[in-house]
């Protein structure tokens, strides 16, 4: 297969998993569907880094943008193009990994929520761990099915990011490939 249209597969993957993250952690900023949380600083830590927006997000749609807008028919025109190619990927695998590594830390901890009256993340720094045990999720009471809710959300993050990583290490290899040796070129009948 030609290295070009490779890179043009994987930019048109990487569109849909940029735009899950993006809104995942937007998502994330609004439990209970309710911006009280937000404005009164109650939500959980790790949705404050952003790695969904910008390091699954933002730092992924550059390789993707970049690989889309300088692909001609199939093909990234010259060596040069494909070189460029490696360090957008690189990127944007740097911003996957950002992404994994603070969802994974943020299912991990668990949510922020208020436990009796008091709000802190009663899983945090816990023996057994509550991603197994759904019999310790009452102690969250606000906001509502805030458990399963950053579980959830979190979990896409992870599985999203650890796409999109694979995806731009695999362009980045493809990249190599067209930079040693050429972009293809059709030179149609004879």
């Amino acid at each position: 297969m030609c290295t070009g249209k490779c890179s043009r597969c994987i930019a048109v993957t990487l569109y849909p998993l940029a735009l899950i993250s993006i809104i995942c952690n937007i998502v994330l900023f609004f439990p209970d569907g309710d911006i009280k949380y937000a404005q009164d600083g109650h939500i959980t830590e790790e949705v404050k880094y952003m790695g969904g927006l910008v390091g699954g997000g933002l730092l992924v749609l550059l390789p993707a943008l970049y690989i889309n807008l300088t692909g001609k028919q199939g093909c990234c025109g010259n060596r040069c193009g494909m070189f460029l190619s490696i360090a957008f990927a690189a990127v944007g695998v740097a911003g996957a990994l950002y992404s994994l590594s603070v969802a994974a830390v943020g299912l991990q901890n668990g949510p922020l929520c208020k436990v009796v009256l008091i709000w802190g993340t009663p899983f945090k720094n816990t023996d057994s761990s509550y991603l197994t045990d759904d019999s310790t999720w009452w102690q969250c009471t606000e906001p509502k099915n805030i458990v399963q809710f950053n579980i959830g959300l979190f979990a896409t993050l992870v599985v999203t990011s650890s796409l999109e990583a694979i995806l731009c290490a695999i362009q980045m290899i493809n990249g190599l490939f067209g930079c040693l040796c050429g972009a293809c070129v059709d030179k149609g009948p004879l």
